[in-house]
Protein backbone atom coordinates (compact mmCIF):
# COMPACT_ATOMS: atom_id res chain seq x y z
CA UNK A 1 0.00 0.00 0.00
CA UNK A 2 1.18 3.31 -1.20
CA UNK A 3 1.38 6.10 1.46
CA UNK A 4 1.43 9.96 -0.04
CA UNK A 5 2.92 10.99 3.16
CA UNK A 6 5.84 9.49 4.91
CA UNK A 7 5.07 8.73 8.80
CA UNK A 8 8.26 7.64 9.90
CA UNK A 9 11.74 9.79 10.28
CA UNK A 10 12.79 11.17 7.55
CA UNK A 11 15.38 9.62 5.25
CA UNK A 12 19.48 10.09 6.30
CA UNK A 13 21.66 12.05 4.58
CA UNK A 14 23.90 9.87 2.27
CA UNK A 15 26.41 7.93 3.85
CA UNK A 16 29.36 9.24 1.39
CA UNK A 17 28.36 13.02 2.65
CA UNK A 18 27.86 11.96 6.20
CA UNK A 19 31.43 10.59 6.38
CA UNK A 20 32.70 13.29 4.53
CA UNK A 21 31.37 15.74 7.32
CA UNK A 22 32.45 13.31 9.81
CA UNK A 23 36.12 14.40 8.62
CA UNK A 24 36.19 17.69 8.19
CA UNK A 25 34.03 18.14 11.46
CA UNK A 26 37.49 15.66 13.07
CA UNK A 27 39.93 18.70 11.39
CA UNK A 28 37.50 21.51 12.95
CA UNK A 29 37.52 19.93 16.51
CA UNK A 30 41.18 19.49 16.44
CA UNK A 31 42.25 23.25 15.04
CA UNK A 32 39.33 23.78 18.13
CA UNK A 33 41.53 21.83 20.42
CA UNK A 34 44.54 23.86 19.48
CA UNK A 35 42.58 27.44 19.79
CA UNK A 36 41.64 25.66 23.35
CA UNK A 37 45.57 25.15 24.40
CA UNK A 38 46.15 28.53 23.18
CA UNK A 39 44.19 30.40 25.49
CA UNK A 40 45.58 28.29 28.44
CA UNK A 41 49.10 28.91 27.49
CA UNK A 42 48.64 32.69 27.20
CA UNK A 43 46.62 32.20 30.46
CA UNK A 44 49.55 31.58 31.91
CA UNK A 45 51.97 33.55 29.96
CA UNK A 46 49.71 36.02 31.17
CA UNK A 47 49.95 35.37 35.22
CA UNK A 48 53.62 34.40 35.31
CA UNK A 49 54.08 37.60 33.89
CA UNK A 50 52.40 39.47 36.32
CA UNK A 51 54.16 37.07 38.86
CA UNK A 52 57.73 38.43 37.85
CA UNK A 53 56.47 41.61 37.71
CA UNK A 54 55.01 41.88 40.57
CA UNK A 55 57.23 39.91 43.18
CA UNK A 56 60.96 39.71 41.13
CA UNK A 57 60.46 43.31 39.44
CA UNK A 58 61.02 40.83 35.94
CA UNK A 59 58.17 41.07 34.03
CA UNK A 60 58.68 38.85 30.43
CA UNK A 61 59.62 40.74 27.45
CA UNK A 62 56.82 40.88 24.83
CA UNK A 63 53.64 39.86 26.17
CA UNK A 64 51.42 42.18 25.16
CA UNK A 65 52.83 41.13 21.93
CA UNK A 66 52.32 37.55 22.32
CA UNK A 67 48.84 38.18 23.67
CA UNK A 68 47.16 40.19 21.00
CA UNK A 69 49.18 37.86 18.49
CA UNK A 70 47.42 34.49 19.90
CA UNK A 71 44.50 36.73 20.44
CA UNK A 72 43.75 36.71 16.54
CA UNK A 73 45.30 33.60 16.61
CA UNK A 74 42.48 31.75 19.07
CA UNK A 75 39.49 33.34 16.78
CA UNK A 76 40.50 31.90 13.80
CA UNK A 77 41.42 28.04 15.09
CA UNK A 78 37.94 28.76 16.65
CA UNK A 79 35.58 30.12 14.06
CA UNK A 80 34.43 26.90 12.42
CA UNK A 81 33.81 25.14 15.47
CA UNK A 82 31.42 28.07 16.51
CA UNK A 83 29.88 28.11 13.62
CA UNK A 84 29.55 24.23 13.44
CA UNK A 85 27.79 24.61 16.79
CA UNK A 86 25.80 26.59 15.94
CA UNK A 87 27.18 29.45 18.84
CA UNK A 88 27.24 32.38 16.13
CA UNK A 89 24.97 34.48 15.82
CA UNK A 90 21.94 34.31 14.23
CA UNK A 91 18.18 35.21 14.39
CA UNK A 92 16.49 31.58 15.96
CA UNK A 93 13.56 33.08 16.77
CA UNK A 94 12.54 34.27 13.43
CA UNK A 95 14.43 31.15 11.79
CA UNK A 96 12.31 28.87 14.53
CA UNK A 97 8.93 30.70 13.30
CA UNK A 98 9.78 29.93 9.36
CA UNK A 99 10.80 26.35 10.05
CA UNK A 100 7.38 25.48 12.19
CA UNK A 101 5.68 27.40 9.07
CA UNK A 102 7.39 26.45 5.74
CA UNK A 103 10.62 24.17 6.69
CA UNK A 104 11.83 23.83 3.15
CA UNK A 105 12.45 27.87 3.28
CA UNK A 106 14.12 27.40 6.53
CA UNK A 107 16.59 24.94 3.88
CA UNK A 108 16.30 27.69 1.35
CA UNK A 109 17.13 30.67 3.42
CA UNK A 110 20.09 28.08 5.68
CA UNK A 111 21.31 27.44 1.60
CA UNK A 112 21.39 31.58 0.85
CA UNK A 113 22.83 32.29 4.81
CA UNK A 114 25.74 29.55 3.83
CA UNK A 115 26.71 30.60 0.40
CA UNK A 116 26.68 34.35 1.10
CA UNK A 117 28.84 33.81 4.30
CA UNK A 118 31.60 31.51 2.26
CA UNK A 119 31.55 34.38 -0.77
CA UNK A 120 32.14 36.58 2.61
CA UNK A 121 35.00 34.66 4.08
CA UNK A 122 35.91 33.74 0.25
CA UNK A 123 36.61 37.47 0.44
CA UNK A 124 38.43 37.31 3.79
CA UNK A 125 40.72 35.18 2.69
CA UNK A 126 41.55 36.36 -0.54
CA UNK A 127 42.46 40.01 1.14
CA UNK A 128 44.75 37.50 4.20
CA UNK A 129 46.70 35.46 1.67
CA UNK A 130 48.95 38.42 -0.23
CA UNK A 131 49.39 40.07 3.47
CA UNK A 132 50.75 35.81 4.65
CA UNK A 133 52.87 36.23 1.42
CA UNK A 134 54.46 39.17 2.77
CA UNK A 135 54.75 38.17 5.88
CA UNK A 136 56.57 35.66 4.95
CA UNK A 137 58.93 37.17 2.15
CA UNK A 138 59.94 39.63 4.19
CA UNK A 139 60.12 38.34 7.42
CA UNK A 140 57.87 41.45 9.38
CA UNK A 141 57.76 40.74 13.09
CA UNK A 142 55.74 42.45 15.48
CA UNK A 143 58.07 43.68 18.85
CA UNK A 144 61.13 45.97 19.44
CA UNK A 145 64.32 45.09 18.10
CA UNK A 146 66.74 44.43 21.12
CA UNK A 147 64.07 43.50 23.60
CA UNK A 148 61.51 41.10 21.65
CA UNK A 149 60.45 40.26 18.19
CA UNK A 150 58.09 37.22 17.13
CA UNK A 151 57.21 36.72 13.17
CA UNK A 152 54.14 37.25 11.96
CA UNK A 153 53.58 34.89 9.35
CA UNK A 154 52.43 32.17 11.53
CA UNK A 155 49.22 34.18 12.77
CA UNK A 156 48.71 35.44 9.31
CA UNK A 157 48.71 31.39 8.28
CA UNK A 158 46.31 30.33 11.14
CA UNK A 159 44.16 33.33 9.67
CA UNK A 160 44.03 31.49 6.33
CA UNK A 161 43.70 27.87 8.09
CA UNK A 162 40.54 29.19 10.05
CA UNK A 163 39.32 30.97 6.91
CA UNK A 164 39.63 27.85 4.78
CA UNK A 165 37.98 25.48 7.78
CA UNK A 166 34.79 27.72 7.74
CA UNK A 167 34.45 27.85 4.31
CA UNK A 168 34.27 24.38 4.68
CA UNK A 169 31.78 24.12 7.08
CA UNK A 170 29.67 26.59 5.40
CA UNK A 171 29.63 24.82 2.14
CA UNK A 172 29.32 21.19 4.08
CA UNK A 173 26.70 23.34 6.05
CA UNK A 174 24.60 24.24 2.37
CA UNK A 175 25.13 20.81 0.82
CA UNK A 176 23.36 19.20 4.00
CA UNK A 177 20.54 21.53 3.72
CA UNK A 178 20.76 21.21 0.05
CA UNK A 179 20.39 17.40 -0.02
CA UNK A 180 17.41 17.66 2.60
CA UNK A 181 15.70 19.89 0.44
CA UNK A 182 16.42 17.59 -2.75
CA UNK A 183 14.91 14.78 -0.65
CA UNK A 184 11.56 17.21 0.92
CA UNK A 185 12.88 16.64 4.43
CA UNK A 186 12.60 19.44 7.10
CA UNK A 187 15.47 21.82 8.45
CA UNK A 188 16.51 19.43 11.14
CA UNK A 189 17.50 15.60 10.54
Amino acid sequence: MAHSQDTGPAPALPGWFLLLQQGVDGITVALNVAGTILIFLVMLLVNFDVIGRNFFASPISGVPEMVSMSIVAIVFLQIAQAFRKGRLTRTEAVLGFVEKRAPRLRLVMDIIFALGSALLIWQLYAASQPLFVKAWVRGTFEGTVGDFTAPVWPVKLIILIGCIALLVQLVMFAASAALRLVAGQGARP
